[in-house]
């Protein structure tokens, strides 16, 4: 720890207390900062500056240290020290929330768009190639078939003599539905890499909309001047304290909020209601949970256009988010969330209604 400095007093209680916790853990690996940021293929500086507070690390770079930590030791990191670490980051990225931090979270969100986006382009361009191929090669097999068959029909004299000349007709038979089997595969494949990147483009030009509005939101309003009423926004969550929360944080907006406690009460207000601008839900409640209200609203033809926000405590893994944007959400999003970006999102949606009132 002797390449650190020391922790500046500029430093707000809860950056210092988790800057603190994670000098701890690495002191316990006994090597150097720039060995292990090659270790980690990261920048020594800016390991650095994470374990000195001036920087917040994302949630992977501690849990990579976590492990390292383990692995040193022989033993296992105990679940209390990493709630403890969870709940100092947490109130770390409260006391951070700031028109910069929201424009990282969006823009590491929209470079995983973008690497989707990419990945798929290239996958479907291969699977593209490959279906190509099949389809030729079981054109010339049919075509080879046909001139058999054909022989077989002009000379039935001399059938068994064909089929002798031609002992790998059956072969041929087995090869041709082996390649029809795979075109049908390969067919599947690139309609669902296809959709992935029609997917992924769609939410990249979600992402670039919403930097663009909170960019905007440290120098002036978030919303373009409407001439007509604002839109309202619908937020659904069963525990009084995270309405009261998010109530809070979208009252800036100067948009009309309807809070209610579950996905019942959701469906009657937008019976109600037909002029939500967006849906922030949260995914576990009891009864009807976040997942199942979504499924119920995208089946009315009346809310089915509703774009709709997961906003959960459970974490944003690869199974959740798949869930969550099967049932029809535009976004899911984790707790703690980020005030500026959770009301750049909003702004965005909100804009997109008036466009199309206006349209």
């Amino acid at each position: 720890m002797a390449e650190l400095r020391p922790l500046g007093d500029d430093l707000n209680d809860a950056s210092r207390a988790l800057a603190q916790s994670l000098r701890e853990l690495f002191d316990g690996l006994k090597v150097s900062v720039r060995r292990y940021a090659a270790r980690r293929c990261l920048d020594p500086g800016t390991v650095s500056r994470y374990l000195n507070g001036t920087r917040l690390p994302p949630w992977q770079v501690i849990s990579d240290l976590f492990a390292d930590v383990a692995e040193h030791r022989g033993t296992a990191v105990t679940t209390e020290a990493i709630e403890l670490v969870r709940g100092l980051y947490r109130s770390a990225v409260d006391a951070a929330s700031s028109p910069k931090h929201a424009v990282e979270i969006l823009a590491q969100q929209l470079a995983d768009a973008d690497r989707v986006s990419r990945r798929s382009t290239v996958r479907g361009d291969v699977l593209g190639d490959a279906l190509l191929d099949r389809t030729q090669r079981i054109a010339d097999l049919e075509t080879r078939l046909n001139q058999l068959e054909a022989d077989r029909v002009a000379e039935q004299k001399r059938a068994d003599e064909l089929a002798l000349a031609h002992p790998d007709i059956s072969g041929l038979i087995a090869e041709r539905s082996q390649l029809q089997q795979e075109i049908e595969r390969l067919g599947t494949a690139l309609r669902e890499a296809q959709e992935q990147r029609a997917a992924a483009e769609g939410r990249c030009d979600l992402l670039e909309r919403q930097l663009e509005a909170v960019e905007q939101a440290a120098t002036a309003a978030v919303l373009p001047d409407a001439a007509q009423g604002m839109p309202k926004i619908l937020i659904v969550d069963d525990q009084p304290d995270n309405l009261l929360a998010m109530t809070a944080v979208l009252a800036t907006l100067d948009q009309e909020l309807v809070t209610v406690s579950s996905g019942r009460e959701a469906l009657k207000a937008l019976i109600h209601h037909d002029d939500f601008a967006v849906i922030i839900m949260d995914v576990q409640m009891p009864e009807m949970d976040g997942y199942e209200t979504c499924a119920h609203i995208k089946r009315r033809p009346r809310t089915r256009d509703v774009p709709i926000i997961f906003l959960t405590a459970m974490g944003v893994d690869s199974e959740h988010s798949a869930r969550g944007y099967a049932a029809g959400a535009v976004d899911y999003i984790s707790k703690p969330f980020d005030p500026w970006a959770l009301r750049a999102k909003v702004a965005v949606f909100t804009s997109i209604y008036l466009e199309r009132r206006t349209a």
